[in-house]
């Protein structure tokens, strides 16, 4: 599965490193969302990232930045629902409802949310029920370009799989304990349960 991981909304230490570190793991596509951030905010954490990480980072806010600094992609969403002119990387789309997604048709890849309770968001609960899922895969509108988000853990990741998610992003999961270490052990776990997701497809193919 795509494995996106969104940034927390405020800056932490060591934040440079870790999208570093990320832009380096198979399957991983960074967001970076700070939607209370200053140009010059995102500016400076952009730059303290290496220029070798920029293809896999989407930017949420601030669109220009990802043509100045030649990012991978941009996201789009209520704030920001158009992509920046001429813009020729990749496009994905916050998505709430599925008469959204089935609009959404020319993103790279679109969020669905909330699938399940949120762990960052206080009464940001589960908006879609089983049958509404199955309907919609059943309807070709959720599939392979669609990421699950919204009170994700890695071991939901299977059962996303079962209901014909694409992808899944994870962020109150992984910045929950903002310490490198312990986000070094959850992507760790996030990667090893899609690892293990990847061959169990494998077999039954």
């Amino acid at each position: 599965m795509r494995i996106v991981i969104i940034t927390a909304e405020g800056f932490i230490p060591c934040e440079s490193e870790t999208i570093a570190r990320l832009a380096e793991l198979p399957d991983v596509r960074i967001h970076l969302r700070k939607p209370g951030a200053t140009p010059e905010q995102l500016r400076q954490l952009i730059e303290r990232i290496p220029p070798s990480a920029y293809a896999r980072i989407s930017l949420h806010d601030h669109h220009r930045l990802a043509v100045e600094y030649g990012l991978g992609g941009v996201h789009l969403n209520g704030r920001n629902p158009l992509p920046p002119e001429g813009w020729e990387g990749l496009r994905s789309r916050s998505c709430h409802s599925i008469d959204e997604l089935a609009r959404c048709t020319e993103e790279d890849y679109r969020f669905l949310s909330p699938i399940y309770d949120s762990l960052s968001k206080t009464g940001y609960t589960a908006a879609f029920g089983e049958r509404e899922l199955a309907a919609a895969a059943a309807a070709g509108i959720l599939d392979a370009r669609t990421v699950a988000l919204g009170g994700v853990t890695p071991e939901r990741l299977p059962e996303l799989a079962r209901r014909g998610f694409g992808g899944a992003a994870f962020l109150g999961y992984v910045w929950s304990d903002p310490d490198p270490q312990s986000i070094r052990k959850r992507i760790d776990k996030i990667l090893c349960y899609n690892s293990s997701l990847t061959k169990t497809s494998d077999m039954t193919r």
